[in-house]
């Protein structure tokens, strides 16, 4: 785990955290990554919605291609419908 992003998590480096960043359940499709989703979502301190939008983005090619993108599309509909009330 980066340190920037146990900086973020003012310094409490938890043990869920460090086994998403050593061992990825279901595949490899983040482990491959040099930042991984969950880092730049924590380190950025993205909601639920930014957060998907990264994870559903970051994974597309290798695992779901255009259902992930759709995925991505709802959320991101979601922020907009969100900003225009």
């Amino acid at each position: 785990m980066s340190d920037y992003i146990k900086e973020k998590m003012l310094g409490k480096e938890t043990q869920a955290i460090s086994e998403i960043l050593s061992h990825q359940v279901g595949g490899d499709h983040y482990a491959k990554m040099t930042i991984q989703p969950i880092e730049f979502i924590i380190g950025n301190q993205l909601d639920f919605c930014q957060g998907n939008i990264i994870k559903y983005i970051c994974r597309y090619k290798d695992k779901n291609g255009l259902e992930d993108l759709q995925k991505a599309k709802h959320y991101i509909d979601i922020l907009i419908e969100q900003n225009t009330k």
